[in-house]
């Protein structure tokens, strides 16, 4: 029995300090107070326990402290005490326990490897760090190892493993190509958590040579790399091909086709596992599994759900995640791999197991004398974790007594404290999983109370509403509140207050009653202290009109009123919300003071609307629904411009302003959308209406600001959609008083026409601004950078004033001041102006030419002096001009050119220079004033250059076999004609060019004829002129050899094989080159030449035609100018004439011909017009029989020359050419083909010239 009495007593004894403990003294976190209370230290930062560092870096360990007075430190090494002053690579910072280990100045972390712990010391206690592991990180380099081709058969499986370096941390692991591109993954092909690459079944597209596994080291930022592995998939295409090339065809091969599997697990291997995982942490569990298709993976938990909210998969389902594990989640997690051949699984047991976490960590104690405690330290984790108790860092069974404490488990009891108890009491919790270490201190004090409340601190609450009055206070012991209303009020007591432990008063329901002083008072055994507060009780705001719910057709106009009442002393903000949401940025909703108008309601508008408002105190709504319905039919509504506004009328006259007011007219079926108010000056302008402003259809007042000494009217126009309304009628006439003018003229400058003069001029102030009658203009100068007083001229209401008398083109400041009957403007600013100019003295210096090419020159030249200038320098001006050509030796009428080079610049260039010519220059210098004096003449010539084209080329006298060609000399021969090139090639029906010939002619010659030419062959010459630059431009001509009149043909050696290998003798001068052809554009035919002879009723139209032979011509012709379609008429035979007849006398026509068979080739349009009505008759031509008879002759004629050139060119023959085959023959000459249109014989070409070289 006594033994249970002795059990009781201990628990009622626990019981009780556990009762007292809740009394315990909080110190408040004031600043001032904790600076100014003695305290035990307190760790406030620390490095992580376990702390991997970069070798490369200096070590810092961390230790920061906070005490009264404050703390000393001193660190532990492997459980004994660390001389730092003994390592002078070791230092601490001031003020500071935190180490700085100096690894950048020689030394290695691996030698600074341990657990270190730091402990911060005062008079109160003493307070330790957790134990703090440091280790440096490790980045092996990869082991070398002979990495030997993985060859396997397509839809196996193939792991390739990546075996990483040891590291510390341990790296992150990933895959990657040469090119530094990351491999592609899938269902099929994924990275595990151990970093090898997992290939459910290989591919032919597997093959590579670069799978290359990557390590990176985060803590030294570096990344290691493995040898690059060789994977090779053969197929079995591939197989069957290679078997066959090594066995006979007797032998039976064939290697098997790719075989579906059904699913095996890759990892983890065997049907069970197990996985221990942290409360806490991340519990990650894979299978990866081979199979062909491709199996798909789903996870369960047996007996259970997968946490919801916490599970998630990765790696294409391969990896189950879980985060933030418990206890909970411990049980059998099973893997299941599919394909369509069946399936395989895996179960895992999970158990988790706990670090010891904390249940309630100690607190620090604040105790008065006398007083006691109680510090609870309680933990949890799996297994249980151990508790133990330290004193100031000491074990506590071996540390000083103490007979205040009593240590009970997990609990340590303080009973009847002293001063001496102060202490800081360490916590551990651990178990095999880690261990927790939380520091505590006990405080003993004996203070006087304070309040912590700023004094006279004002409170304002809104009536019917809370109120709470502060008054934080300390104290040790704990001081005794009470609370008083007025100075001398008795104290507060009863149901209507609420006394807070933290000394806050709290009255439920304020009234307006309320208002006024309360005292709070903190007493204890040692002092008393009291405070003031001041309490404020304010009306509510109210809305006294609330907005209400609105029906308005579309297009309409709407408007919600929130009308507030509020204390006088709050200022209220309105906020409008449509549904909730802020208003839409849209010009048709206007918010006033009281009100919410919504113009031109659409269906976007409907929904509700709400007033907030907002004051420093309380907040009010009120809500409306809008809702919008479709105008019901009605009759058309005429919309039109609004009727004039009407009762105009002006209040609240002043000085500067006036309100004016007004009545809108009917809209008109069309809201207005605003009011446009002009004014007229009665006094200065009557008559004359000027814009004044515009304000919202909505409103219906106005303040305008106003100008002194005019005479306003207003009047207000209104505007809707449709337009705007007359004028209103005028407002009576208000004039405003006279005043000083508000301004100064503008745009003032100062520029002299004449040399000894300076013009002063300035625009103008308009009527309204001269504010008064009286208006004149106040002129200052005075010479700049001269210490000279300022001249002064009042003059007139003009815009200019002349300064005589004054130095050439020095600068003066100038201003121009207004004034009038009352006063003058304000200061004005001054402005820089100059006297005129003259022109300017000396010319430019120092002229130089540098020819740069045959048509571009650059000139230099010195700067003139600026005093020299006399005015602004715009810049110069180079005059130059040709004098003779080098090559003619001829003068002609001499063009000055003239460049100007803006500003200070002392050279420029001269293009657009003749070659081979003489010029002059000459330089000026050029102000506002106009040019200076000319430099002197200076004479340069241009190189030669290339000529220009010569000025024409014709081809006349054509024959069998030869062309006679004319030339003009170059227009512009820029310098001495060495020559003229000419070269030409045939060119084939099929419009192909043949071979290229080139001859070089003397230049004193103007003609030459070509012989030994093919016969009715087409030509194509190109021409140009040379001098001993270079060649010039060229121009081209073609020509035509007439055909054989003997019509019969002399076939070369070879016929039939394309071109003979007939050559000829060249002269020096001619070149030919090697004949192949090359395919250009074909020639189109064309129809030139269109001419007409018109009569009264007809009209003989003829033309030339070129072009493939048989054309079929027809006419079109129609009434110039009309629109009507062409009339055609087809022309007979092959003729190059046409009559057209019907036509009406005195008409305009239009006249074209075109070609049958070729699309859109047509002639350009002829117009003629026939001849006017006759009285007399005239003879048709056309129809006289001797005329008719003519004709026919001539085509019989025709007819009988076209059958003897048939019967010639079939006949044939052969010419004794084999001897000059033989003589001349060359290798180069290539045979060409006659069948397909090309040349039949490749001739010998000689040319007779007008003059002998």
């Amino acid at each position: 029995m006594m033994r249970k009495k002795s059990i009781s007593a201990s628990k009622a004894s626990l019981v009780l300090f556990l009762c007292q403990m809740i009394s315990a003294l909080e110190v408040p976190l004031d600043s001032k107070l904790l600076e100014e209370l003695s305290q035990p230290p307190t760790i406030t930062q620390q490095s992580p326990k376990d702390y991997i560092v970069d070798p490369r870096e200096n070590i810092v360990i961390q230790c920061e402290a906070k005490g009264k007075p404050p703390p000393s430190f001193s660190w532990t090494r492997n459980g004994t005490h660390f001389d730092i002053d003994k390592d002078a690579q070791v230092t601490m910072k001031p003020n500071s326990g935190t180490l700085v280990i100096n690894i950048m100045n020689g030394g290695k972390a691996e030698a600074y490897e341990g657990v270190y712990q730091c402990t911060a010391r005062n008079e109160r206690g003493a307070a330790i760090s957790n134990n703090i592991v440091i280790r440096p990180s490790r980045s092996p380099l990869w082991t070398k190892e002979k990495l030997e081709p993985n060859q396997v058969r397509e839809g196996d499986s193939l792991v390739l493993h990546c075996r990483p370096p040891v590291g510390l941390p341990p790296p992150i692991i990933f895959w990657m190509d040469n090119a530094f591109q990351r491999l592609p993954q899938s269902e099929r092909v994924s990275q595990g958590l151990n970093g090898d690459l997992y290939f459910s079944n290989v591919q032919p597209e597997d093959t590579r040579e670069d799978y290359i596994c990557y390590a990176r080291f985060n803590h030294t930022q570096t990344i290691q790399q493995k040898q690059p592995i060789s994977v090779k998939v053969f197929s079995m295409d591939s197989l069957n091909d290679t078997i066959a090339a090594n066995l006979s065809d007797t032998d039976i091969y064939g290697a098997k086709p790719v075989t579906e599997r059904q699913p095996v697990l890759l990892t983890p291997t065997g049907s069970t596992s197990t996985k221990v995982e942290l409360r806490g942490n991340v519990l990650l569990l894979e299978c990866i599994a081979a199979g062909l298709p491709t199996p798909v993976i789903r996870w369960i938990k047996e007996g259970g759900e997968l946490p919801a909210n916490r599970t998630f998969f990765e790696n294409f389902k391969k990896t189950l995640k879980i985060i933030d594990v418990s206890e909970a989640d411990s049980g059998n997690y099973k893997c299941i791999a599919r394909n369509i051949l069946g399936s395989a699984h895996h179960v895992i047991s999970v158990t988790v197991k706990a670090a010891p976490y904390w249940i309630t960590a100690p607190r620090n104690l604040v105790l008065s004398p006398g007083e006691d405690g109680t510090l609870i330290c309680r933990a949890n984790g799996n297994p249980k974790p151990n508790i133990s108790w330290l004193a100031n860092g000491v074990p506590i069974a071996i540390a000083p007594e103490d007979p205040s404490r009593k240590v009970d488990g997990d609990t340590i009891i303080f009973s009847h404290v002293q001063e001496r108890s102060s202490a800081v009491y360490q916590c551990n919790a651990s178990n095999e999983y880690g261990y927790l270490l939380a520091n505590a201190f006990v405080n003993v004090l004996a203070e006087p109370p304070r309040i912590l409340t700023s004094a006279n601190k004002l409170y304002q609450v809104i009536s019917d509403s809370p109120a709470l009055l502060d008054c934080a206070y300390f104290g040790s012991p704990k001081p005794e509140i009470e609370w008083f209303k007025g100075v001398k009020g008795s104290i507060l007591r009863g149901n209507e207050y609420i006394f807070h432990d933290n000394g806050t008063l709290e009255i439920p329901v304020a009234q307006k009653d309320s208002t006024g002083t309360y005292t709070c008072v903190a007493r204890n055994e040692l002092g008393k202290i009291q405070n003031e507060v001041q309490l404020e009780v304010k009306d509510p705001t109210m809305i006294i009109k609330q907005p209400e719910y609105k029906v308005v057709q579309r297009y309409g106009q709407v408007s919600f009123e929130c009308i507030i009442k509020h204390d006088s002393t709050l200022l209220p903000a309105v906020i409008w919300l449509k549904d909730n949401d802020e208003l839409p940025d849209d010009e048709r909703f206007l918010v006033g003071k009281d009100n919410l108008t919504i113009m031109n309601v659409t269906d976007r508008d409907d929904g509700t609307y709400t007033c907030i408002v907002n004051t420093t105190l309380d907040s009010v709504s009120a809500s409306a629904v809008l809702t919008v319905v479709a105008a019901p039919p009605t009759p058309a509504i005429i919309y039109a411009r609004p009727n004039p506004p009407f009762d105009l009328e002006l209040t609240g006259q002043l000085e500067r302003s006036v309100e004016l007011s007004w009545i809108p007219g009917d809209e008109n079926n069309s809201p207005i959308t605003n009011f446009v108010i002009e004014y007229e000056d009665g006094l200065h302008e009557p008559g004359v209406w000027h814009y004044q402003t515009e304000v919202p259809g909505t409103q219906t007042t106005v303040q305008l600001k106003l100008s002194p000494y005019v005479n306003y009217s207003f009047r207000v126009i209104a505007v809707n959609e449709i337009g705007r309304s007359q004028p209103s009628e005028p407002s009576e006439q208000y004039l405003t008083k006279s005043a000083n003018p508000d301004e100064n003229p503008s745009n003032v400058q100062g520029i002299g026409s004449e040399p000894d003069n300076l013009v002063i001029t300035w625009e103008s102030l308009k009527g309204f601004q001269s504010n008064g009658p009286g208006l004149q203009y106040k002129v200052s100068w005075r010479q700049k950078d001269v210490d000279d007083e300022w001249t002064s001229v009042i003059v007139a209401n003009v815009s200019k004033y002349i300064v005589s008398g004054t130095p050439t083109f020095v600068p003066y400041e100038i201003k121009v001041q207004a004034l009038n009957d009352l006063g003058y403007a304000p200061e004005p600013s001054e402005v820089i102006g100059h006297s005129g100019e003259d022109l300017p003295m000396v010319a430019p210096g120092n002229v130089q030419v540098h020819v740069v090419n045959s048509t571009l020159a650059k000139v230099h030249w010195d700067p003139v002096p600026l005093k020299t200038v006399r005015g602004h320098l715009q810049g110069y001006k180079v005059y130059y001009w040709k004098v003779q050509s080098l090559s003619r030796r001829s003068r002609r009428h001499v063009e000055k050119k003239i460049l100007t080079f803006r500003g200070n610049k002392t050279f420029g260039m001269l293009p657009g220079l003749e070659p081979y010519s003489s010029y002059k220059l000459n330089v000026r210098v050029v102000n506002g004033k106009g040019e200076g004096p000319a430099s002197p003449d200076k004479v340069f010539k241009t190189p030669e250059g290339v000529p220009s084209s010569p000025s024409f080329l014709k081809i006349t006298n054509p024959t069998l076999d030869s062309l006679t060609l004319e030339w003009g000399s170059p227009t512009h021969p820029n310098g001495v004609l060495t020559s003229y090139i000419l070269k030409f090639q045939p060119i084939n029906n099929t419009h192909e060019l043949g071979p290229l010939v080139e001859i070089r002619i003397p230049a004193n010659e103007s003609s030459l004829i070509l012989k030994n030419l093919n016969y009715s062959t087409r030509y194509k010459f190109y021409f140009n002129a040379q001098t001993s630059v270079g060649s010039g431009s060229q121009i081209t001509e073609e020509a035509v050899t007439i055909m054989d009149e003997a019509g019969i043909l002399r076939p070369a050696v070879g016929a039939g094989k394309g071109y003979s290998e007939t050559l000829f003798a060249t002269s020096p001068v001619m070149h030919t080159v090697r004949p192949t052809f090359y395919k250009v554009q074909p020639l189109y035919p064309r129809i030139r030449n269109v001419t007409t002879a018109a009569a009264e009723t007809y009209a003989n139209i003829s033309w030339e035609y070129e072009g493939p032979d048989h054309a079929n011509f027809y006419v079109e012709y129609g009434v110039a100018g009309s629109k009507e379609d062409w009339k055609k008429e087809i022309v007979n035979g092959s003729r190059s004439f046409f009559v057209l007849k019907g036509l009406t006398p005195g008409t305009a026509y239009k006249v074209r011909v075109g070609a049958e068979g070729l699309s859109g080739f047509r002639s350009s349009e002829d117009v003629f017009e026939t001849g006017p009505a006759m009285a007399s008759r005239q003879v048709d031509i056309a129809t006289q029989g001797w005329f008719i008879g003519l004709m026919c002759a001539v085509a019989l004629l025709i007819l009988i020359l076209l059958i003897v050139c048939f019967i010639r060119r079939n006949k044939g023959g052969k010419y004794p050419v084999k001897e000059k085959e033989d003589a001349h023959a060359d290798p180069e000459i290539q045979p060409m083909k006659e069948d397909d249109g090309t040349f039949g014989e490749y001739r010998l070409f000689s040319f007779v010239s007008s003059a002998p070289f």
